[in-house]
C-alpha cells in the first residue's frame, strides 16, 4: 500500500485554507443547479467540463457562477452539511476552518437575489453543529471580503462579523483577485475586526509579488498568509516569516490551476521549508481544481521527499497553526500520534 493510497487517506487532518462555496463537489453543485436552472449545468459530465479553468480570471468567473446557485438558507444549510460530510468521510478531516463570503449570499445591494444575514448565520451554524454531531468534524468560520467588490463589500463584511457573528466565527480574511486590489485600503476594517478579537488571515502573494505579502503583514496584521506563493522571490520576507512564526497556507494544485506557478515541479514549497517557514497543506477549492486534501498531501510528500513520519509532521503543523480550541488541538494531535505510531 502506497503512502498516497493508504497512509494519507486515513491520517487525521486539519485544513485551514478551504473555501465554503469552492468546496462544493460536482454532486453538491448538481443538486443546487437542479434547484436553480440556468448558467450552471446539472449534468455531472458537463459540470466537469465547466470546471476546466484557463486562468485565474476564468476561475473567478466559474466560482461566481456557482456562488449564484446558493440563494436560500436551505441552499446554505445543504451546502455546508454536505461539505462537512465529504470532508470527514473522504478526507479524514477532524477540524477545518472554512472561509465564507457572506457578502455574495446576503447581497444587501440586490435584495431580490440575497437573504438576510440572520438567516445566513442560522443556516451555517445549524449545519456546523450537525456536522460535529454526525461526523465528528469541528468546523470554524473565517469571514472574508471579496476583494473585487472593494470597500462597500469590506464594510458589509465587517458589519456581518461584528454585529451578527456566528458562534463559530474566529477570523477575518480577504480573497478574490489580487491584481489591482490594494490590500492597504482594507486596513480600517481589519483593525476593527482584530479589535473585536478576530484573527487576520488575508490571501496575499498568490498572483502578485512579495510586496502584497509585506502590505498584508504591515497594514492588515496578518497572522497567517493565504497562499504566499511569491514569498519565495524575497529572501528577507522568507526570513521574516520564519522568525515570526507566520505560517503559509500552501495550496499546490490551486497554484498550478490558476497559473500562479507554472507546474508542480516548480512549486516553491521546498523553498519555504528550506527557509524554515511554517507551512500547512490545503486544498483551496478542491472540486473546482480537480483535487482533494489527500491528493495535496501526496503532492507535498513528493515535492519534499517525505516518508510517513514527515507527512504526519505536516498534519501536526496544520493543527498547531490552526485557531482550534485547545482541547480540539490536543485531541487531534493525539489522534495523529496514535495513527502514525508515535
Amino acid at each position: 500500500m502506497s503512502i498516497r493510497d493508504g497512509f494519507i487517506a486515513g491520517l487525521p487532518k486539519a485544513e485551514l485554507h478551504v473555501h465554503h462555496v469552492g468546496s462544493a463537489s460536482p454532486r453538491i453543485v448538481s443538486e443546487l443547479a437542479a434547484r436553480h436552472p440556468g448558467a450552471v449545468p446539472s449534468d455531472l459530465g458537463e459540470l466537469r467540463k465547466f470546471f476546466e479553468f484557463r486562468d485565474f480570471a476564468h476561475f473567478i468567473q466559474v466560482y461566481l457562477a456557482v456562488v449564484d446557485l446558493v440563494r436560500t438558507p436551505e441552499d446554505i444549510r445543504y451546502l455546508t452539511y454536505e461539505i462537512g460530510r465529504e470532508m470527514a468521510e473522504a478526507q479524514s478531516l477532524r477540524y477545518a476552518e472554512l472561509t465564507c463570503t457572506p457578502y455574495t449570499s446576503v447581497l444587501p445591494h440586490d435584495p431580490d437575489r440575497g437573504m438576510a444575514i440572520e438567516a445566513y448565520t442560522e443556516a451555517i451554524e445549524d449545519a456546523r453543529l450537525a456536522v460535529e454531531r454526525d461526523f465528528g468534524l469541528v468546523l470554524r468560520w473565517i469571514y472574508d471580503i471579496p476583494g473585487e467588490s472593494g470597500l462597500p463589500a469590506a464594510e458589509e463584511t465587517v458589519r456581518f462579523a461584528l454585529d451578527h457573528a456566528p458562534e463559530g466565527l474566529i477570523a477575518f480574511g480577504l480573497g478574490g483577485p489580487e491584481v489591482g486590489v490594494d490590500r492597504s485600503q482594507f486596513k480600517d476594517v481589519f483593525d476593527r475586526a482584530r479589535a473585536a478579537g478576530l484573527h487576520s488571515v488575508p490571501h496575499a502573494g498568490e498572483t502578485t509579488g512579495p510586496e502584497t505579502i509585506w502590505t498584508s503583514l504591515r497594514d492588515l496584521g496578518a497572522e497567517r498568509i493565504g497562499h504566499g506563493t511569491s514569498a519565495a522571490e524575497d529572501p528577507a520576507l522568507l526570513a521574516h516569516l520564519a522568525a515570526e512564526g507566520i505560517p503559509l497556507e500552501v495550496c499546490p494544485s490551486s497554484n498550478v490551476a490558476t497559473r500562479a506557478v507554472a507546474s508542480l515541479a516548480e512549486h516553491p514549497l521546498p523553498k519555504f521549508v528550506e527557509a524554515g517557514v511554517i507551512v500547512t497543506i490545503n486544498s483551496d477549492d478542491p472540486p473546482m481544481f480537480g483535487t482533494t486534501l489527500n491528493n495535496e498531501y501526496a503532492i507535498a510528500a513528493d515535492l519534499l521527499g517525505l516518508d510517513e513520519s514527515g507527512v504526519a509532521d505536516l498534519a501536526r503543523a496544520a493543527v498547531r497553526a490552526s485557531w482550534a480550541p485547545d482541547d480540539v488541538k490536543t485531541r487531534v494531535l493525539g489522534e495523529i500520534d496514535a495513527y502514525a505510531g508515535s
